[in-house]
């Protein structure tokens, strides 16, 4: 099968590197494109909250209507689900805000001449994740006391033989995994997710337009993925950005129980 002189070009997939991207300098103190994305997506939700809450009514418009089911679902299908009705108030600014910030740039990854999603960077969930962490800690140990926090680590009742193996693994537990995990499945499903869109775009446009027939047909088939995959990439943002407020919301609520 013949190639042509444009077909020898090497195909060269997508790596991890495509996600760097910076703008302005380069090294670690680079402003790169999802740095500048992410000051994009807080305009942008801080912009619409302003627009749709500046003329509120008992019979709301489309943007008030709009923010209302926004807030309403993150109010009371998480916040007083998992909080409970007692105290989830004074949280359900945090995990409002976490949704809508984690929900608009993992949007990012599919409006069209953006296609970035911001959270396919580890330091953005992990910064957000930070703010989870220390609150769930400050909580438990304000309510008990940080002798009474890791008292309360080990269930009562246990014999004493297996009560050190307890304590080791809901240290790790509470200090280490629930942190990581929080921070890592966002970051996992948003670089994953990305990457395969790549994929499949380059990987089309390539075998599209630099190689032959009949060779080019094939590029029906990354390409035809590319647009199923685009659509369940966006459903995979709304789930993200649930679950990472849903998992919020029960850590918080696990440290204003009376017990673990």
């Amino acid at each position: 099968m013949r190639v042509n002189a444009i077909a020898a070009e090497t195909f060269e997939p997508p790596s991890g590197s495509d996600f760097w991207q910076p703008l302005v300098g380069d090294g670690a103190f680079a402003i790169t494109r999802p740095m500048v994305l992410f000051v994009i997506s807080t305009v942008l939700i801080a912009t619409v909250m302003l627009l749709a809450t500046r003329k509120l009514s008992v019979v709301p418009g489309k943007g008030q209507w709009a923010l209302e089911t926004v807030y309403g679902f993150v109010r009371n299908g998480v916040a007083r689900d998992m909080i409970g009705e007692k105290n989830f108030k004074p949280y359900l600014p945090l995990l409002f805000s976490a949704f809508m910030v984690v929900l608009v740039n993992n949007l990012f990854g599919v409006i069209p001449f953006i296609q970035y999603p911001t959270m396919s960077r580890i330091a953005f969930p992990v910064s957000i994740v930070l703010f989870i962490y220390l609150l769930y800690l400050y909580i438990g140990m304000k309510r008990r006391g940080v002798l009474g926090y890791f008292k309360s680590l080990v269930p009562p009742g246990l014999p004493t033989f297996i009560i050190p193996l307890m304590f080791f693994l809901e240290v790790i537990t509470f200090f280490f995994t629930r942190p990581v995990t929080l921070g890592l499945r966002l970051f996992g499903n948003m670089f994953a997710g990305h990457i395969l869109l790549l994929l499949m775009a380059v990987g089309g446009e390539y075998l599209l337009l630099h190689t032959d027939f009949p060779t080019s047909v094939f590029s029906i088939g990354p390409l035809l993925g590319f647009f199923v995959l685009t659509g369940f990439e966006l459903l995979i943002e709304f789930l993200q950005a649930y679950i990472f407020i849903l998992l919020a919301a029960f850590y918080i609520a696990d440290s204003l129980a009376d017990e673990h």
